[in-house]
């Protein structure tokens, strides 16, 4: 299975609203990733607009269309949300939980708890021809209930695999590793398509692309970091050259 590559440009608009400006623009980060070698753009637009703003998402779907590229807007399980999601159409719509306290989305989506809530946002999305997907943990209840959610995809939480790893926890790493592993062959075991995403950087990246059920890796604080050091283009390219290295290795031993 090939391994897409998405990148998420929230973090650039992190720093242009950090003085109120108008730059650094999103608009502009999409292109160059687009060009880069990214397959297509993520972008989560909060409640509270920290980020990503409406006028944004305006322009990034228009780009993305252009293209021939998917826009996947991450959002929350509310009826602002949705609504903002059924207007705009992108290719893929990946809800999430979210709190306004947090500095970051913390886990997974609770999907069995918000059944019906989930269900009747996945089933407006569907209706205008979003592909959706739940942002959850790789734990065999959840993936279950997205599947009866009527979600297509789902997105395994990897941030707590990235934090052992850079805790320099080994035994925790492998653990939660497995659990990844084992939720990508149960979702798509029950015909979900598997994307991985949150806290990958190049020290995490191999052993989550080398799963191969896994179809694309969502990645964003870490790229728009990095690009201050080498550039956004350089950045993604590395990350590419790693994660296509990993998933050959995988073909390879099978």
């Amino acid at each position: 299975m090939s391994l897409r590559l998405g990148v998420n440009i929230d973090h650039v608009a992190t720093i242009r609203n950090a003085r109120g400006a108008s730059y650094p623009e999103p608009i502009r980060a999409a292109e160059l990733a687009l060009a880069a070698g990214a397959d297509g753009i993520t972008a989560h637009l909060r409640e509270d607009r920290r980020h990503i703003a409406d006028a944004d998402i305006e322009l990034l779907s228009d780009l993305c269309r252009r293209r021939g590229r998917p826009l996947n807007l991450e959002m929350a399980v509310t009826d602002e949300m949705v609504g903002i999601g059924v207007r705009h159409r992108p290719h893929a719509a990946c809800l999430v939980p979210e709190r306004r306290e947090e500095v970051t989305t913390e886990g997974g989506l609770d999907v069995v708890r918000g059944q019906n809530r989930v269900k009747d946002a996945v089933l407006a999305l569907r209706a205008v021809g979003c592909r959706v997907s739940l942002f959850v943990e790789a734990d065999p209840v959840q993936i279950a209930a997205s599947a009866e959610a009527g979600a297509q995809v789902v997105e395994l939480h990897t941030g707590a695999y990235c934090d052992a790893v850079r805790a320099d926890d080994a035994d925790r790493a492998t653990t939660i590793l497995d659990r990844l592993a084992k939720g990508a062959v149960e979702a798509h075991r029950l015909g979900l398509e598997v994307h991985a995403g949150h806290g990958i950087d190049y020290a995490t990246v191999a052993p989550i692309a080398a799963i191969p059920q896994v179809a694309e890796l969502n990645i964003g604080h870490f790229l728009i970091g990095e690009a201050i050091f080498v550039g956004l283009p350089e950045a993604i390219r590395r990350m590419r050259q790693l994660m296509d290295a990993a998933r050959l290795q995988t073909e390879q031993a099978a």
